[in-house]
């Protein structure tokens, strides 16, 4: 049966992997591939815009990102949000409805300077404007008549005010220190200021450190043509010997403890010692240690002398990777275009959540210091609440804001519609990765299946795959995208239930979450790479979802051995290039932050905490070639299996030459007959009859 034009065809069910010879490349005459799901996308994504209006038009980010009082009302840029009795913030009921159980009035300051070392009668007219309504006696006003507390430090004492204890607003004599544990968020907010100004000195250093990172990361995958083979043997060898290492040490450690006093005994008599130092003064663990090193040696050096063609055929990959890279510059800087597509998405999911939480109108609970009342985290209404018998049976409680909901349908279905909200999310995410990696595969696909590199490799190559995949094949791409993002799903509701079950003493119960975090995590990952090389089974031929995943499955298979040595090969070298470009960008930042280079230490901005800029530059740098090393991945990738394709639907004849590398076809002893060749054997043959005539 005949498939796709240019594609591969199953001529009976047991031969599935025969191809059709006038196949060169991409198959560029195709057609629509998973409407269905394409269709269901697009009305995912219409309602998904639905959803947010709606959200829109019901919410207040406000209501989020500013605190309130006790009475619902905004402290907004200009307004301080203040604690009647800060005290009372130290309260367990804060962890519960992260609301402190004391009055909280807002008030625009316009006072830049006010000297509170003057009598308080003076300045009880704006003092009293941090009151709540109706309040007019000046002496309960609790802290020393101070809004927050000065915390100093004299002869090795924590003071306020030069005391050491005081009473609070209900007569009691408490410590500084219970001051101090209430007002630890003021200690939270100086260090994030600080850290804002580091920010704010130092941005221009980070960026140029940003810059460098990615102009290393370049470099580094360029260079890979070169550097892949001696990287990976001097590291493999580097191993080999750390490891022969090992095991003379270990020999050397077994025989020092030979014949002294209780190093013969085993580790089963001394059973379970949390000083593992213990351990190490017996004869078996070194045993133990040395027998294990030597195992792994052994394994090491049988893989290598085994499968050293495959190896071999890795690191050949390898450098056809850094040259298709060097053919399609424009693939690296295409994450730039995911990571937009992915700034989009979460930042639409992000208002939309926001947007959703702050749906609803003012709820108010009664909010009580005494750990008996019975009234606690009941509704209330402000209004009524200091005629109720509450404030009898609960003296000191309040009705205080706790947050916004409502009893409509929308209001309802606010948990249902952030459910939804994440899952959509979750799928625009995963389908905008997939975008990128299929079109970063027809692109490398062009470069490999063209004979004369890079001579005939088409013309903008990698616009030309976007489109394609964008026309043909988005329905596809949505339908791997949605499959992973339902096992995401899964997996963040068994997170949320986990930490919800933290407490429980059931042990079934914990053990099975577990198993099934587990069974999740592994299926999201074997999701991953199934859908990885379906989008590249997809650039290539054009097929389906379903029956790309199919083929590329069974393509692996009858290649396993060389699947997973490429795998590991690949993972490892860019692994090691992805601490080498970090590491080495941060210890250069490291040296600038710190004024240990002297030709630019005037330069260098002062600092409240160098490592702010550090760890910034440090992350930032990994994250920049993680990016250009997942282009590099998928490079590698594309290239490993149009190599296998290849191997298997061409025979290196004239009309089904090898597409691949010298180097590769050296390593398999495969050779191109040249079309000048077949016709000397032609009239070879055509002679040989009349020869013997």
């Amino acid at each position: 049966m005949t498939g796709p034009k240019g594609g591969y065809y199953e001529a009976e069910l047991g031969e599935p992997h025969k191809f059709d010879p006038t196949f060169r490349g991409p198959v560029h005459n195709r057609g629509c591939t998973d409407v269905l799901c394409c269709v269901i996308f697009v009305i995912v994504i219409l309602g998904y815009i639905v959803l947010g209006t709606v959200a829109w038009m019901h919410g207040d980010p406000r209501k989020v990102v500013y605190p309130t009082d006790s009475y619902g009302q905004f402290c907004g840029q200009q307004a301080i949000l203040f604690y009647f009795n800060i005290l009372q913030c130290a309260n367990p009921t804060v962890l519960i409805n992260l609301q402190c159980p004391t009055t909280q009035v807002i008030q625009t300051l316009f006072a830049n300077h006010l000297s509170f070392s003057l009598s308080w009668n003076s300045y009880w007219d704006y003092y009293k404007l941090f009151c709540k309504p109706g309040f007019n006696n000046p002496d309960k006003v609790p802290f020393l008549q101070r809004c927050f507390p000065d915390f100093i430090t004299r002869n090795g004492t924590l003071t306020v005010a030069n005391k050491t204890s005081f009473k609070d607003g209900h007569g009691k004599i408490r410590s500084v220190v219970d001051l101090r544990d209430a007002a630890n968020l003021l200690d939270a907010k100086e260090v994030g200021v600080k850290i804002f100004e580091d920010y704010a000195s130092s941005w221009f250093w980070i960026l140029i450190g940003l810059v460098i990172s990615m102009l290393v990361s370049l470099i580094f995958i360029l260079l890979l043509r070169f550097t892949a083979g001696v990287l990976f043997w001097m590291v493999i060898f580097g191993v080999i010997a750390a490891m022969g290492y090992g095991i003379w040490h270990c020999y050397w450690e077994y025989s020092s403890l030979k014949g002294k006093p209780d190093s013969d005994i085993t580790i089963s008599d001394i059973g379970f010692q949390t000083d593992f130092r213990v351990y190490l003064q017996l004869r078996q663990t070194w045993l133990m240690f040395m027998i294990s090193l030597a195992v792994i040696e052994a394994i090491i050096i049988l893989v290598l002398i085994f499968l050293r063609n495959r190896v071999r055929i890795a690191i050949a990959l390898l450098k056809e990777g850094s040259k298709a890279i060097g053919c399609i510059m424009s693939t690296l800087f295409y994450p730039i275009i995911t990571f937009l597509l992915l700034a989009l998405c979460i930042a639409y999911w992000a208002v939309t959540a926001v947007f959703l939480a702050s749906s609803g109108d003012a709820v108010y609970k009664v909010m009580s210091t005494l750990p008996d009342c019975k009234y606690t985290n009941l509704t209330c209404d402000p209004e009524t609440f200091s005629q109720s018998n509450v404030t009898k049976l609960c003296p000191g409680s309040q009705c205080t804001f706790a947050f916004y909901g409502g009893e409509s349908l929308y209001h309802r279905y606010i948990f249902v519609l952030q459910l939804c909200n994440l899952l959509v999310f979750l799928w625009l995410v995963n389908f905008t990765i997939a975008l990128g990696q299929c079109t970063l595969a027809g692109a490398f696909a062009s470069y490999y299946w063209a004979l004369r590199k890079p001579a005939d490799i088409p013309p903008c190559p990698l616009a030309s795959s976007f489109g394609r995949a964008l026309r043909y094949h988005t329905g596809s791409l949505a339908f791997g995208a949605l499959i992973l993002s339902i096992v995401q799903f899964i997996r963040i509701i068994l997170e949320y239930l986990d930490h919800k079950l933290k407490g429980a003493h059931n042990a079934f119960t914990r053990f099975l979450l577990c198993c099934l975090k587990c069974c999740f995590w592994c299926l999201e990952h074997f999701i991953k790479f199934m859908n990885r090389n379906a989008y590249i089974m997809i650039s290539i031929y054009g097929k389906n979802f379903c029956a790309s995943a199919r083929d590329a499955f069974f393509l692996f298979m009858r290649n396993v051995m060389r699947v997973a040595v490429l795998d590991k090969v690949t993972d490892f070298l860019l692994f090691l290039g992805k601490l080498l470009i970090s590491g080495s960008v941060g210890v250069l930042a490291f040296f600038f932050f710190t004024r240990q280079i002297p030709v630019i230490q005037e330069e260098v901005p002062s600092l409240n905490y160098y490592w702010v800029p550090l760890l910034t530059v440090i992350f930032g740098s990994y994250m920049i070639a993680h990016g250009f090393f997942n282009v590099y991945a998928m490079c590698v990738d594309t290239l490993f299996l149009c190599f296998l394709l290849d191997l298997e639907k061409n025979d290196g004849s004239a009309t089904r030459p090898y597409y691949m590398g010298s180097s590769l076809r050296a390593i398999l002893n495969k050779k191109n007959k040249r079309p000048e060749e077949k016709k000397k054997r032609r009239k070879h043959k055509k002679e040989q009859p009349n020869k013997r005539h």
